[in-house]
């Protein structure tokens, strides 16, 4: 499907000078890096779970409040797949930016001796208007998100994690996916370090471009979110003295709560006993480790930043009243080192697996929108949504209907859903990995090179490397330990079939005859 662009800068202008545009609603698209589904206060579960109990997210509990609750939100297992679907709209396997991204024309993936991964995108999304055959090779070319709100009278800024293109592509700069403001971010996925004291870490993973909070007692989180109000505050005041009114998108893109777990001194006593010890965990059985109590700081930190956003926005009733405000994680939390407990197991309880991992647990996310005059807060919705929906959905939002892409868009809007006019509860979403993500890990607990199709109730998998599949019933096993294979062959042949469908429709990539 593709869709409709603007019809460019001049009707943009016009829009803007005649007041239209101000009409429009601001967009802030709040994402956090590796956030489990379940590391809130707020349950994303039928009930609430050990984990619930565990963290403190009070700002989440107050967007849940005051919006609605998406019990099935997906996305990738890996952060570069997900956030390329984001600013394009295409499934990953669309996009062939299957695994996450670094160095220029340097595949990540590790070698195990045993099996070939094919030929996939390692040198990420790029912006359509580039000629060069250095950034388009292993390359997917884009009309961007952002790039298609700016087109049509928005103020973009970019905070946080980029990781969209490999280092010396034109991707690795937010700015050229039409962003008008970049705040830190660049080709990396993670940080060297959150601590002002230490310039944010050195080496590759260094976050650049907060060089005026070096050596200062300030946490990542904090700075990331004092540069994003400043900019905010900035555009809106220069846009009360002129007559052009921009919206504004707002892509709050935190670098937490990716490892390294260095302590927010502003919160690790919540998780601590007065001797300094950690607090009993009821799921772990056991006091949290020094590691986990800094997993813990480091989301509440993060939540505070939401905090933050929330009351700026309370500031000016006028904006709040006109902002529209979305919560996502980009893939599952870490379920094996550094995290205590039964690794696979207890980090996103009671779904299984983690970051990397085909199961539950690494795709099933933490996502809430609160849209004034639109959603009804404390409410809960059943419809199913994956990562690449939100650029469509962000699109319409903002009232744009005329616009066209270069890609093909997979995503599909879930603002009726928002209005209550249809709910999709058995939506397929389809994945497509078929990468080696890290070492010491098991496809017993969905790591792999794998390929996915959720149908209804069912979920079913196919590693690459074993040709081996697994069919679960996620309603009634969320778990994911009973394969019904055996019970429903039928049913089974029939989603792989239908997964092997979908994949070449896609022109997905596919491991060679070779390979295993």
């Amino acid at each position: 499907m593709k869709s409709a662009r603007a019809i460019g800068s001049v009707a943009s202008a016009l829009l803007c000078s005649c007041g239209f545009a101000q009409q429009r609603p601001n967009l802030i698209l709040f994402l956090v890096d590796d956030m489990g589904w379940q590391e809130t206060s707020v349950p994303f579960y039928q009930e609430r779970t050990p984990l619930n109990a565990r963290y403190h997210t009070p700002n989440m509990e107050r967007m849940a409040r005051q919006g609605v609750r998406f019990m099935e939100a997906y996305a990738c297992a890996i952060s570069s797949p997900s956030r390329c679907s984001l600013l394009s709209g295409m499934n990953a396997a669309r996009h062939r930016v299957t695994n996450w991204t670094l160095e220029y024309d340097q595949p990540t993936d590790v070698q195990n001796g045993v099996f070939n991964v094919p030929d996939w995108h390692y040198n990420g999304i790029q912006p359509d208007t580039v000629s060069s055959d250095k950034a388009r090779k292993n390359a997917t070319l884009i009309t961007a998100l952002p790039q298609v709100l700016k087109d049509n009278g928005y103020y973009t800024i970019h905070c946080g994690k980029a990781h969209f293109g490999a280092r010396e592509t034109p991707g690795a700069d937010p700015h050229t996916f039409g962003f008008d403001v970049n705040i830190a971010g660049s080709a990396i996925g993670g940080p060297a370090s959150y601590l002002g004291t230490k310039n944010f870490g050195e080496g590759r993973f260094h976050v650049s471009g907060l060089e005026q909070y070096y050596g200062q007692d300030i946490f990542l989180t904090e700075a990331l979110t004092q540069e994003a109000l400043k900019t905010l505050r900035q555009h809106l005041d220069t846009s009360e003295e002129s007559e052009e009114r921009k919206p504004f998108f707002l892509y709050m893109s935190h670098y937490a709560i990716h490892v390294p777990y260095d302590a927010d001194t502003r919160f690790v006593s919540h998780y601590q006993e007065p001797d300094g010890s950690g607090k009993y965990d009821s799921l772990l059985c056991a006091p949290l480790s020094e590691q986990e109590i800094n997993h813990a700081a480091l989301l509440e930190g993060m939540d505070k930043s939401l905090g933050d956003l929330l009351d700026f926005l309370d500031q000016r009733t006028e904006v709040r009243d006109n902002t529209i405000v979305l919560f996502m994680s980009d893939n599952g939390g870490q379920a094996i080192w550094p995290r205590q407990g039964r690794y696979n197991y207890d980090q996103n309880f009671p779904a299984r697996g983690g970051k990397g991992s085909a199961l539950m647990g690494g795709v099933r996310e933490p996502m809430m929108v609160v849209w004034p005059g639109v959603t009804q807060g404390g409410t809960i919705s059943a419809h199913r949504v994956m990562i690449e929906d939100f650029f469509p959905t962000l699109i319409e939002m903002a009232g744009i209907s005329r616009y066209q892409t270069s890609q093909t868009i997979d995503g599909c809007s879930f603002v009726p859903a928002l209005k209550g006019q249809h709910i999709d509860t058995g939506r397929q979403i389809i994945w497509h990995y078929p990468n080696l993500w890290t070492e010491g890990v098991e496809e017993a607990d969905g790591y792999g090179p794998y390929s996915a199709i959720l149908h209804g109730n069912y979920h079913l998998i196919y590693y690459w490397q074993s040709g081996h599949s697994v069919l679960y019933d996620i309603r009634h096993d969320i778990g994911e330990t009973h394969d019904l294979k055996a019970e429903k062959p039928r049913l089974h042949k029939r989603l792989l079939r239908k997964l092997m469908r979908e994949l070449k429709r896609m022109d997905a990539q596919l491991p060679t005859d070779n390979a295993r």
